[in-house]
């Protein structure tokens, strides 16, 4: 078969194809007959989701990350050097103010307090003999003077004794949470040992930095709202209590604590915490952010207007968690196109899909009924 040929066989089986689809596409016509659910050229309307544009509650807030501190705390250690004989508390437990915590042996301070309350009393009859002998004149004032202070040694050494005897008994000076113990019973410590930690968590501080931009915007009482990994979902609410008068000259920063409380004692000291101060709450209209298209430094949208998608300039405001204000270019009630926008151009028809279908069905419903009513 000759080159010449095989030109002239391709292109009637060309002439052919396109002759095919001419025919494919005026029956395809033909058979949708231009009803509700067919566009120029054949195509369907595009499937989309919407939502309605409303008014919501928006915070200019500014993020950051901090610590927890406890309300309170310190290192339990001992005022005298001793033998543990006894261990009150268990890692973790909540005591009360006073509470004993560790006993040391105390068998030689039992007995000093003992020989002092002797000495005292001692002391306390021979001053009372001499003050009687002095009513008649037989002992000089000197002598007198002399057992008054004798008597008053004898009561310091009484308070010296007790205050020893006391300090074998190591107290928690506050209510709050142990930590782990440092100590086992027989252990000889001393009072650079520590026995354990002391928290007042019922409720926790916050500690973190902020950048010197925002300085003049701080102040105490705003509230907060923080967050841990450690509790996916949940929400601590509180407020600043403390500013720092002093900004980092390195890193341009200055230190705020907020209070939260902490009534079921689940927050510990030390752990890590995302949050955000909020400045200021006002209300404005918000879409969702995956509504947005931009061209070039033009922000638009799509909006499900009787069946078609129509393309609205939008003037954007703050972001924030997937969603986005807008300020101008739509209006309140406004049917935005929220998914589905990457077919769609403006004026071109559109097929609402999802729940939001169902919604806007049955409002078009109702209005044909009150319609029928009113006729």
């Amino acid at each position: 078969m000759s080159f010449v040929r095989q030109i002239g066989i391709l292109l009637v089986l060309l002439v052919a194809a396109g002759g095919g689809y001419a025919v494919y596409e005026r029956t395809g016509e033909n058979n949708t007959g231009g009803g509700q659910g067919s566009a120029r050229g054949g195509r369907p309307p595009a499937p989309v989701e919407i939502e309605v544009a409303a008014l919501r509650q928006i915070e200019d807030r500014i993020e950051a990350v901090g610590t927890t501190l406890a309300r309170r705390a310190v290192e339990i250690v001992p005022m005298a050097t001793g033998r543990v004989v006894e261990i009150l508390f268990e890692p973790g437990q909540t005591v009360a103010a006073n509470d004993i915590l560790v006993r040391l042996d105390e068998d030689i301070q039992r007995a000093d307090l003992a020989e002092a309350r002797a000495r005292f009393s001692e002391a306390q009859l021979a001053l009372e003999r001499a003050r009687t002998l002095a009513r008649s004149n037989t002992i000089s004032k000197a002598t007198l003077e002399q057992l008054e202070a004798a008597l008053a040694i004898a009561r310091a050494q009484v308070d010296r004794a007790a205050r020893r005897l006391a300090d074998r008994r190591i107290e928690a000076p506050f209510s709050g949470i142990v930590g782990l113990s440092g100590v086992e019973t027989g252990t000889r410590i001393d009072e650079q040992t520590m026995i354990t930690t002391l928290d007042d968590l019922s409720r926790v501080e916050i500690e973190f930095a902020l950048p010197e931009t925002v300085f003049g915007k701080i102040r105490k009482g705003l509230p907060i709202t923080a967050g841990s990994a450690a509790f996916p979902g949940r929400e601590f609410n509180g407020a600043l209590t403390s500013i720092d008068s002093r900004i980092n000259t390195v890193s341009r920063s200055f230190k705020v604590r907020a209070i939260v409380p902490n009534e079921e004692m689940i927050l510990p000291a030390g752990m890590f915490m995302h949050l955000a101060v909020i400045l200021d709450t006002r209300t404005g209209l918000v879409v969702a952010e995956e509504a947005i298209l931009t061209q070039g430094s033009t922000s638009f949208l799509y909006v499900f207007d009787d069946g078609k998608a129509a393309k609205r300039t939008v003037t954007l405001g703050k972001r924030e968690f997937g969603r986005v204000e807008i300020t101008a270019g739509i209006s309140v009630g406004e049917l935005v196109i929220i998914r589905g926008i990457q077919r769609l151009r403006d004026g071109a028809p559109a097929r609402l899909v999802g729940e939001a279908a169902e919604t806007v069905g049955s409002k078009k419903d109702g209005d044909g009924d009150q319609r029928k009513g009113s006729s």
